[in-house]
């Protein structure tokens, strides 16, 4: 069957090195980290202090029609859709847009506010519950929103698919728009997920860093003395579009998506196989997929969390799948920057994938200060690489459920 090309005409992101593609980008290469103190709750009994904030954000510097009853997750999402639409030149019809949709999802969604409202029900009372509740909350009013706003009435959903949201709403997207269902997608993920629930909860599943006296050196994917993820909060929404569509009305084109894979571990809720059985069949799906050998693949954006299990997995995953031409490949974990943020995660990895391309430069994996001698693989530690002729990179984002995605993107 023919399946129709698609490819990136706009990027937008919020996270915690950058509220715009511009100081994200220059944070990454630079190697500038984004993890911090916690400072917008009590953390005095938390065994984990830190984590990836979002800085300087006023919903109302950004959205005009603001709307104070949703909840960040939205917000987030909303101002990382605006910065995408805005470089994707893009002009919506004021009525309805029957070819255009949006595929945009979380993790965690609005928690925030169900965490709030669940505190007013105990304090105060039923009455005083928010009317605005659900829909401030539910995972898909981030669709909702975005498809309202703009008038978009194409495929509208939702993926939650825990820390590989993200990547399986792009990838979704991506199918839609190649079975020829839509001609422009609105894809990714967002997140608010550095709440004291959430927090609370990590912290009793014992996967959270512990580095409270170094945030900035905490998240260390690879290092053997690396302790835990750092989690943190942020948007990143890409513009999808058929690739005759884009050139028709001379769009700017960042990269092409030639492969998606998907699979499941079916091993484990939260810990993966030792040998990345899971990984490496999303992998080797996206090369199929993509229709190209191991070998074309020459930066492997990882999943790279910072725990002990998870990146043995990956990098076991790695070789097995890239066999004698492991050894050539880049690899690097951009979460190292970022801290982990979980549904979002694999949007804004996505897009860090899509401006590598772009820019011909390699992020760093920083913190790589001892590296683990057993996962032999080129990390690109703590400083980014400039490179020559890259034209396909591979993006991973595994999730809790032993969920999987990997994307190939190629520069075009």
């Amino acid at each position: 069957m023919y399946r129709r090309r698609v490819v990136i005409t706009g990027i937008g992101m919020i996270t915690p090195i950058g509220n715009s593609i511009k100081s994200n980008w220059y944070n990454l290469i630079n190697g500038n980290s984004g993890i911090n103190i916690i400072d917008t709750f009590n953390i005095n009994k938390y065994k984990t202090k830190i984590a990836g904030l979002i800085k300087n954000f006023k919903y109302k510097d950004f959205i005009i029609n603001k709307k104070k009853n949703i909840d960040l997750f939205i917000q987030y999402g909303l101002v990382a859709c605006k910065e995408a639409i805005q470089n994707s030149g893009l002009l919506f019809n004021k009525n309805h847009n029957p070819r255009f949709g949006v595929s945009v999802g979380s993790g965690l969604g609005g928690i925030n506010l169900i965490e709030k409202n669940s505190y007013i029900l105990n304090r105060k009372g039923l009455k005083k519950i928010s009317p605005f509740f659900f829909p401030s909350t539910i995972l898909n009013m981030i669709t909702g929103n975005i498809s309202i706003k703009y008038k978009l009435t194409g495929p509208s959903l939702s993926i939650s698919t825990a820390c590989s949201s993200g990547m399986h709403n792009i990838g979704m997207a991506f199918k839609i728009i190649s079975y020829n269902d839509a001609d422009i997608m609105i894809a990714g993920a967002s997140e608010k997920a550095v709440t004291p629930l959430s927090l609370g909860g990590f912290c009793a599943m014992k996967v959270l860093s512990k580095r409270n006296n170094q945030p900035k050196q905490a998240s260390r994917p690879w290092d053997k003395d690396r302790d835990g993820f750092v989690i943190g909060d942020g948007a990143g929404i890409l513009i999808l579009e058929e690739y005759n569509h884009a050139k028709k009305r001379n769009a700017n084109i960042f990269a092409e998506i030639i492969g998606f894979g998907m699979s499941n571990d079916a091993y484990h809720i939260t810990s993966p196989s030792i040998n990345g059985k899971g990984a490496q069949l999303s992998m080797l799906n996206a090369l199929k997929d993509a229709n190209i050998n191991p070998e074309k693949i020459q930066y492997i954006n990882a999943h790279g969390t910072s725990t002990i299990l998870g990146d043995i997995a990956e990098a076991n995953a790695i070789k097995i799948v890239f066999k004698n031409n492991y050894s050539k490949l880049f690899i690097s974990s951009t979460k190292s920057i970022t801290g982990h943020l979980l549904g979002a995660a694999g949007a804004i990895e996505s897009i860090y994938s899509v401006l590598s391309l772009k820019n011909q430069i390699i992020p760093p994996t920083i913190n790589l200060d001892h590296p683990d001698k057993n996962l032999n693989l080129d990390f690109v530690p703590n400083f980014s690489r400039d490179v020559n002729n890259m034209k396909y990179v591979l993006c991973n984002s595994f999730g809790f459920g032993g969920t999987n995605a990997s994307l190939i993107f190629k520069k075009i």
